[in-house]
Order: C-alpha cells, then structure tokens, then sequence
C-alpha cells in the first residue's frame, strides 16, 4: 500500500470473505424501476469522467473516490480497463456505474444516481453490455448491501469467488469493449 496524494492517507485495498456478485439472470429491477429505464438513454463510454466526477461527488454519504483514484482510472479506462454506463435524461446525466473489465468479469467500482432510479438503469445496462454474446459473467460488486441484496447480488465464499474470477476473465470481453487496448487479436486482455 503506497501513501496519496501528498503523501496523506494511504489507498486503501479490499478483500471481503464473502464477496458480493451479481450473477447471470439474478438482476431484479422494481416495475417503476423498469418504467423508468424505459424513458432514458443509456450510452457506454461516451461520459466516463463524468460518471467517476458523479460517484466522487462530495456531498454523497461515505465518499471515498480522490483525486488521485480518479485520475487513475481515467488512465485505466484511456487505456482500455475500466468502462463506464451513463443514463442521460435528454441532454442531463442522471446517472451511472463504473469499473474495470477483465474479459467477463465487471468489477464494479461505484454507481450514482441524480434521479430515482437512474443508478439501476445504469445497471441494467450494464448487465446487458456484459450478457451481449450469451457468454456467461460476473459483476463484482465487493459487498452485498441490503440495496444490491434487492437487486439480486448474492454473496459467495472465497473459493467459489476465485474459482468464478478465473472464469469470467479467461473469457472474450463484450463485443463492443473487444479491439480496445489493450486487447490483443482474440478480443482478450493481454
């Protein structure tokens, strides 16, 4: 673990035992959620330092995203790693998730929303991105909260949890994130 920004607060790393994951066909969306994604546009990767400046946002409860991991994952997502969904009310986002992908496998980082709803619209389009192919997936969401508990992410112990990431990432990435770097050829992360 290195120091932040200035050599502050060290970055932190996590690791829970049990790990939260979304699963395919295990996403529950509330009919009004439903409705509500209905009305929306959802994009991939056309507002990605949005998103994170959406999730970094100051005001919202237990703010963790700085500076520093902000600019890192826009290298990351330069880069061809992280990705992100936005969920556009008109011209206005109102919403958004994301996180790094490794072949299947979507470790999600952070999600926000600036209409109800609107967070799991970006979800939902998330998991359509991942489940394009009809390749199976995992949604890394680190922790299972009540709220992620009511939209279908379970927990599992370590084991299965590794043996799930070994899956996932030995698989192609979605269509549309294939030929992005750093992929190489066959559509897989080098």
């Amino acid at each position: 673990m290195g120091l932040g920004e200035g050599g502050a607060d060290p970055v932190g790393w996590w690791s829970p035992d049990p790990r939260g994951v979304l699963l395919p066909g295990d996403l529950h969306l509330s009919r009004s959620a439903r409705r509500s994604r209905r009305s929306w546009a959802v994009t991939v990767d056309q507002a990605f330092e949005d998103v994170v400046a959406g999730c970094a946002d100051p005001s919202r409860d237990g703010g963790w995203i700085t500076g520093q991991i902000a600019r890192a994952y826009g290298r990351l997502h330069d880069l061809g790693w992280a990705h992100s969904v936005e969920v556009w009310d008109e011209a206005r986002l109102v919403g958004g998730v994301y996180g790094l992908a490794i072949g299947r496998l979507f470790a999600g980082e952070s999600m926000f929303h600036r209409a109800p709803d609107a967070s799991k619209a970006a979800l939902a389009g998330l998991v359509d991105v991942l489940a394009e192919d009809g390749e199976p997936w995992v949604l890394d969401t680190q922790w299972q909260t009540p709220h992620l508990a009511s939209l279908g992410v379970v927990t599992v112990h370590r084991p299965d949890y590794l043996r799930l990431v070994r899956e996932a990432s030995a698989r192609e990435l979605p269509r549309r994130w294939r030929g992005t770097p750093p992929c190489g050829e066959d559509g897989r992360q080098a």
